[in-house]
């Protein structure tokens, strides 16, 4: 399968999301998107895509967001989502209804040559925290939009905010190996926690009237399937399954129970929810 070609420093995210793990978040798409379907409401209610408008869809990865997206600026509008997973574009391409205006590009959006001025709605679903050089990145996708474009997009706050996340690797970590520690600015889930962090990026890359909304949620991690699938969920993908990749066949069975143990005393029926949080970023072009 092809990669894209793309700034020198989103190297290594490239080849991440091109191998095994990209992969793997491809095979849980349905799951993924009944999981994070929340989100996705929010950040389609706050971004307003409107019917003719053209959007781009950044980090669209499976293609959830581009098809509600497309969706909403049916039929004279256009989306282009753009993500660096071979895999997961793939699946987006086999999933995205063919009479919705969407096309795919499998390309770095730090380095791909947007059209210039001509979208209206630059936004993303947890796509814009793994850029090396985010100011660059930002930049770059700012020239596609109109002078009247805006930005929207939603990014997870700090790790005490999302319990869903770290509450199970809490849970192997009484048997593993800490995962080795990422500094705040370093590429990754949290990367854009930081409210000062984030107006600096956005200001420096070109965007005014910056905001930042916080909404706090719930995950059903199970998704309607009951213990063991809350169990397999936070092993299959996220921090839970790099802490334990690579582990003894007993280290990983001793943290899959301990697992289980904090997992069990969640479960409802056939839900397990945990508390998650995240920004809700919304801008507009100098």
């Amino acid at each position: 399968m092809n990669t894209p070609a793309g700034h020198e420093q989103n190297a290594d995210q490239i080849a991440y999301w091109n191998g095994p793990a990209g992969q793997r978040w491809a095979e849980r798409q349905a799951g993924q998107d009944i999981l994070l379907g929340p989100v996705a409401d929010l950040l389609i209610d706050r971004a307003r895509p409107a019917p003719g408008e053209r959007v781009i869809d950044v980090g669209c990865g499976s293609g959830a967001t581009a098809i509600a997206f497309g969706q909403k600026v049916a039929p004279s509008g256009r989306v282009l989502g753009i993500d660096i997973s071979g895999p997961m574009l793939e699946r987006a391409r086999q999933t995205a209804p063919k009479e919705l205006p969407i096309e795919f590009a499998l390309a770095d959006a730090t380095t791909h040559p947007f059209e210039p001025e001509s979208f209206d709605l630059l936004a993303s679903r947890f796509g814009v925290m793994f850029f090396a050089d985010p100011v660059a990145s930002f930049a770059n996708m700012r020239k596609a939009l109109k002078p009247s474009g805006r930005l929207a997009f939603a990014c997870w706050r700090e790790p005490r905010e999302n319990p869903w996340m770290i509450a199970p690797l809490q849970a192997v970590y009484k048997h593993v190996p800490k995962l080795p520690p990422q500094g705040p600015e370093d590429p990754g889930p949290f990367a854009f926690a930081s409210e000062e962090r984030v107006h600096r990026i956005l200001g420096s890359a070109g965007f005014t009237g910056i905001a930042m909304e916080a909404c706090p949620l719930s995950f059903d991690i199970a998704i309607g399937r009951g213990l063991d699938a809350a169990v397999q969920s936070a092993l299959e993908i996220g921090p839970t399954h790099r802490a334990l990749e690579g582990q003894p066949a007993e280290l990983r069975a001793a943290a899959i129970n301990s697992l289980r143990e904090a997992l069990a005393p969640l479960a409802r029926g056939d839900t397990v929810v945990l508390s998650g949080s995240v920004w809700i970023v919304t801008a507009k072009v100098k």
